[in-house]
């Protein structure tokens, strides 16, 4: 493995335990302005995830120059973006009903532990959004994933990944359901040879959710109420 990979997991690992010294940091230096923990949680993931960002932009640099090595065309790239994130979509949903019919409980206490510092701190949606998903696709696909690609098959190198995948989001009980995401993405990534195809995909189905279920939570809710009034005002007829 590169020496600038073995520096990006350092600085991702790191990343992920700074909040246990930076948001008390950030309580002590910022009291004047009124930040508290509720706020300082989102504010350090903000600037610990662009640091890492930008680290990683730095370090892969010389790779970023040679955007046009051997891989899928221009075009093909954007068709197997879009159609990448509506099969991320599928995989999602899919292993959300096996693990249903495997009783696992349905809900991610991650992803509402991602809505509430979005509510409090709505800035926070870059981070799961955009830095986030970036971040993991050049973490668990492109060093990972591809690491053990060039030594063993698919399955293995995706199902690896894929269980460091869910560990590093501290939600072992749903494996599959990030196995579906991590195959997906790793896929997107063996297809077409570039890694910004499967970070689109993962960038544009974390944006969606987000928006569903905070930004336009109430309004959706709404519709369905109207949807249900107006079946229910149709079957009185029936």
């Amino acid at each position: 493995m590169k020496r600038e990979y073995w520096i990006i997991l350092i600085v991702y690992i790191g990343m992920q335990l700074s909040s246990l010294a930076g948001v008390p940091l950030l309580m002590l230096v910022f009291p004047a302005i009124g930040i508290d923990r509720q706020q300082a949680v989102p504010v350090w993931l903000l600037f610990s995830f662009l640091a890492a960002l930008l680290i990683t932009v730095i370090l892969l640099r010389k790779e970023m120059r040679n955007f046009q090595e051997r891989g899928s065309s221009l075009g093909q790239s954007i068709q197997w973006a879009i159609s990448g994130f509506f099969l991320a979509l599928f995989a999602q949903y899919a292993a959300a009903i096996i693990e249903t019919m495997l009783g696992v409980q349905t809900g991610s206490e991650n992803t509402q532990e991602i809505l509430n510092l979005i509510e409090s701190f709505p800035l926070a949606i870059v981070v799961t959004s955009i830095f986030g998903p970036i971040l993991e696709e050049v973490v668990f696909r492109k060093i990972i994933f591809g690491s053990l690609y060039k030594r063993y098959n698919f399955f293995i190198s995706g199902l690896i990944s894929s269980v460091i995948f869910a560990l590093a989001h501290m939600e072992p009980e749903h494996i599959i359901l990030y196995s579906a995401m991590g195959f997906t993405f790793a896929f997107l990534y063996v297809k077409t040879k570039r890694i910004i195809v499967p970070m689109f995909a993962h960038v544009t189905m974390n944006t969606m959710v987000v928006l569903v279920q905070s930004v336009y939570r109430d309004d959706i809710e709404k519709l369905l109420k109207q949807a249900e009034a107006v079946q229910n005002f149709i079957g009185g007829f029936l």
